[in-house]
């Protein structure tokens, strides 16, 4: 089914030698509890060149101004109705680091919420970012940066490029309240691995029986390392510095083939075997043609009328059409010569291996994303 549509893919071939790859622990686990935690809040942008929201139409943009109005003793008379499209409302969120303390600046990004159709040229005014706690951990305002623009013609045509109704302000909140981020005062520390993996967990833990004595780890799952630490905080983040810059030997990654039908690509894992099968390849080609004559009564006093008629011919037949078998323990090397030595294409290919797949012999994991 994925031959007309992937006749034009790319192939990506994990073709590396099978070897270990040893890489730090800082990059492929995490520390339990060292963490980000996610931000949002709601807030007013001002300042916009006439794109902001219509108000008729987003009566909680009215309302927001109304409310902060009202904390400067402002306050706008009920028959009034302005129309403010200069202001948008927005929402914000940011990422709140680990260990965060109050004064350092973190990025945010802010969305419209109504239909305004820009936030170029806006500013954000002071908006608190709430956790999931419900209590503010930081204040957002600033300028921002729009990354989109649309523009508009008399006669209503319009053209967009990119997101104009979102931005980020780099450095645009404040840290008010402390990650709530600490490092326990257990006597151990805990390690999760980001992909897991049994192979890899046993590695880890021998690399640090072997740094740091017998039985330092304890790999709970394959993703879950429990290691003995010192109690005290100033000891502990000593020790976990060392422990991040130790290496660990990954464990191989599981045979799979990856078909992505959006950009065209094709990714088969080194590990990929395929079992004894015979494959047949060809193309069958159907053509069509249609003959137009024109149809004429003879003799004058001939009472016939002139008329056009069509005759069609159909013809079927296959082209360079193959086969071949497949031996057991065939690698993805051998697969992929076979494949080039007959013709076939990537989209071929594709095709070929989906059928594998069907009836056993593929001996990997075919996704389609």
């Amino acid at each position: 089914m994925y031959k007309n549509i992937l006749r034009g893919f790319s192939i990506v071939l994990l073709m590396l030698p099978v070897e270990l790859w040893a890489e730090r622990i800082k990059d492929i686990a995490m520390v339990a509890g060292v963490r980000e935690n996610q931000l949002s809040g709601y807030g007013i942008v001002v300042g916009l060149n006439g794109t902001g929201d219509q108000t008729t139409q987003t009566p909680f943009t009215m309302q927001s101004i109304q409310n902060m109005l009202s904390r400067y003793g402002i306050k706008i008379p009920e028959n009034a109705n302005p129309q403010l499209n200069n202001v948008a409302a927005v929402t914000i969120h940011a990422t709140l680091p680990a260990f965060a303390k109050p004064g350092q600046k973190i990025d945010v990004t802010v969305s419209s919420i109504g239909n305004a159709d820009s936030l170029r040229g806006g500013a954000l005014l002071m908006s608190p970012l709430l956790g999931a706690d419900g209590q503010v951990y930081a204040l957002a305002q600033g300028e921002l940066i729009v990354g989109g623009f649309g523009a508009k013609g008399g006669d209503g045509s319009s053209i967009t490029v990119n997101i104009p109704s979102a931005g980020r302000i780099p450095n645009g909140a404040t840290v008010e309240r402390e990650s709530p981020t600490v490092l326990t005062d257990k006597d151990f520390i805990t390690l999760y691995l980001h992909d897991p993996d049994f192979t890899t967990a046993q590695n880890l833990m021998t690399v640090l029986d072997e740094t740091f004595g017998a039985e330092s780890a304890y790999a709970i799952d394959a993703t879950t390392i429990n290691v003995r630490a010192p109690r005290d905080r100033g000891k502990k983040v000593s020790f976990i510095a060392v422990v991040e810059n130790l290496r660990v030997e990954l464990g191989e990654a599981a045979a799979k083939v990856i078909i992505n039908s959006r950009t065209g690509t094709v990714v088969i894992g080194a590990n990929v075997r395929v079992m004894p099968a015979a494959v047949a390849h060809g193309s069958l080609i159907v053509s069509i043609s249609e003959n137009v004559s024109v149809s004429q009564p003879g003799g004058i006093l001939n009472d016939g009328q002139t008329a056009i008629t069509t005759q069609s011919v159909v013809q079927a037949g296959e082209d360079n059409a193959r086969m071949w078998m497949i031996k057991e323990g065939v690698t993805l090397q051998d697969l992929v010569n076979t494949v080039n030595r007959v013709g076939a294409s990537p989209g071929d290919l594709v095709a070929i291996l989906e059928a594998l797949a069907k009836v056993g012999a593929l001996r990997a994991e075919l996704l389609v994303i």
